[in-house]
Order: structure tokens, then sequence, then C-alpha cells
């Protein structure tokens, strides 16, 4: 059998690096995308990589040219990459605001579109949403924008049965050792969350592998919160 391709943005570090991983010990040729220097990324050999820009259109087309070039055409495309920049409306500045939503908005769209020439009939494309409440507003933003364009794209997506659907990661990812927060305040968060602990890059991965088989072959349009239960109510 042929072996399927995947390709994934941000996928040198956190959650792409363990997805890319996790397909490629399952028999998918992988190639990813990230900045800084890749040769020392720690990815097993065999998985490719190019730099590349989320929110640069000329880096997004060039990435999508070396998937073209390695992988010919793509069965899976997981849109992981994104940035954070938390804080307040009153020490949010134009720059920030603008740096959020071309790389977690506009960065994605574009991949996405800029992909979808190479993509087979039947090709899973997953997003990285995430969490924004509570970090500020433009934040929030950025990162809620992503769901109805998840829901909007599966439905035009469905006439050439590509699924498009969405993981959501609660408190678990190295994203925020990136905005500072030590890990022990990170794991004292635990203690609200039903399942007991924090999750692990490890546990999205396994969602997005899962959003990419064939096992998830009629579901598009979906939110996965892998979450450890954070957001269940129960009534006393």
């Amino acid at each position: 059998m042929t072996p399927k391709t995947a390709l994934i943005t941000g996928g040198t570090s956190g959650i792409g690096k363990s997805t890319a991983e996790l397909l490629h010990s399952r028999g998918y040729r992988v190639m990813v995308t990230g900045l800084g220097d890749l040769a020392h990324a720690g990815l097993p050999d065999g998985i490719a990589a190019v730099e590349a820009n989320a929110g640069s259109l000329t880096d997004i087309e060039r990435a999508i040219d070396r998937a073209r070039e390695h992988l010919g055409t793509l069965d899976v495309l997981f849109l992981n990459a994104g940035i954070s920049r938390p804080g307040p409306i009153e020490s949010t500045d134009e720059d920030a605001f603008d740096a959020l939503f071309d790389i977690n908005v506009k960065g994605n769209f574009f991949t996405l579109k800029t992909a979808l020439p190479i993509m087979n009939e039947e090709a899973s494309v997953v997003f990285t949403v995430g969490a924004g409440e509570g970090l500020g507003a433009a934040m929030t933003a950025a990162k809620g924008a992503l769901l109805p364009l998840m829901r909007s794209l599966a439905l035009e997506l469905a006439p050439r049965r590509i699924r498009v659907n969405a993981v959501s990661p609660g408190l678990s990812t190295p994203a925020y050792a990136k905005m500072g927060i030590p890990q022990e305040v990170v794991d004292s968060w635990a203690r609200d969350i039903p399942l007991g602990r924090v999750g692990a890059p490890a546990d999205i991965a396994e969602a997005v592998a899962f959003l990419a088989s064939d096992a998830a072959a009629h579901i598009t349009g979906n939110n996965i919160a892998v979450s450890g239960g954070i957001g269940i109510h129960t009534r006393p």
C-alpha cells in the first residue's frame, strides 16, 4: 500500500512535533514546517523539515512547493502553527494584534488554500484551536475565529470529500512555557482538571491521528477538546 502523507505546520516542537513523530511511527511520510535551526529540532530520520513563517504568504507558497516535490500529494494537513500574545486590551498594541491574526488566522487560511491543489480526495484537515479565554481579548478573538472558519471550510470542502476538524488543547502544551508561566504553576492547575493532571503534547497528537485516520471517515466540522474534562459542569 502507498504510505499516507502529512504536512504539519509548526511541527518542530510541542504538539506539532509529537504529532509528526506519531504519524511517522505509523507509516506516514511526514513533512513539517518551523522556524530556527531545523537541523537540531530532534526530529526522527525520515521526517522532512522546511523553514517557513506561517504569517508569510511567500513562505507558505515555498513550503507547499516543497511538499509537492517531497510528498507528491497530501492526505493530512495539520494546521498547528500559531503564536500567543496574552495581555489585556490596555497593553495590546497594533503589532501584537496583527501578529495574532496574521499567523493564527490568515496563515492557516492561506496554507490550506495553497495546499488544496495537492490534497487528495478524502484528505483530512485539522486545526489546532486552543483556548484564548483569560489570556486577553485579542488572543481570544484570534483563537475564536478558527472555529467558525473550520466549520465553514468543512461545508465548502465536503463536495471534494475533504474533512475539516479541530482539536482544542486544554492546560497541556509547552506554549505556557513560552509565555513565561513556570511549569510548577501549570502543574498546580491540575486540581481544577477532572482527570487530575495537565495534558501532554502526546495526548493531542493521538486526537489528531484519530481525525486523520479512516476511523474518522464520517467526522467533519467537529472540534475535539483534549482537556481532561475542563468545562464539565455537574449538578450537586
